[in-house]
């Protein structure tokens, strides 16, 4: 015999709450920096919105992706999907140097960010997406019907 229970489904957790619980998981100065840059982005961008892809991956976007927010075991990755068009006047920009679309900051342990820098670079990818029409995928007229 099964018994109801009347308990409504869980919701899974949303971007944001994963992005906390990633941040709490990290238990380290990993966490501290996630959350100072996922604050300033958010200053930056009060109607950011938050994603998590790539296997659990913090991602910020504002038509479309601004930046991501990689840990690895010695390093906190941004990187900026559209990064190389983006002046970079302070020099933030420190990773994947050699491509002709993105860049990355890397920020070890006790190194510190120009914030100032930080989020004017942040403001700038936002513009940047929003000036650029989205592209339509391939064969989208054979997908429609026209």
């Amino acid at each position: 015999m099964q018994t109801s229970t009347n308990t409504p489904p869980q919701e899974p957790p949303s971007p944001s709450q994963q992005i906390d619980a990633h941040i709490q998981h990290l238990n380290d100065w990993r966490g501290e920096t996630l959350a100072r840059v996922r604050a300033l982005i958010g200053q930056a961008l009060p109607d950011v919105v938050e994603a998590v892809k790539w296997r659990g991956v913090p991602v910020w976007e504002k038509a479309g992706i601004i930046c991501t927010g990689e840990t690895y075991k010695s390093v906190v990755k941004l990187t900026f999907p559209k990064g190389a068009a983006l002046d970079d006047p302070s020099r933030l920009f420190n990773a994947s140097l050699d491509g002709n679309t993105r860049r990355a900051i890397d920020l070890h342990e006790g190194e510190a960010l120009d914030e100032e820098a930080f989020t004017t670079l942040i403001r700038a990818a936002a513009a940047l997406n929003a000036s650029k029409p989205a592209k339509r995928p391939k064969n989208a007229s054979a997908r429609s019907g026209l």
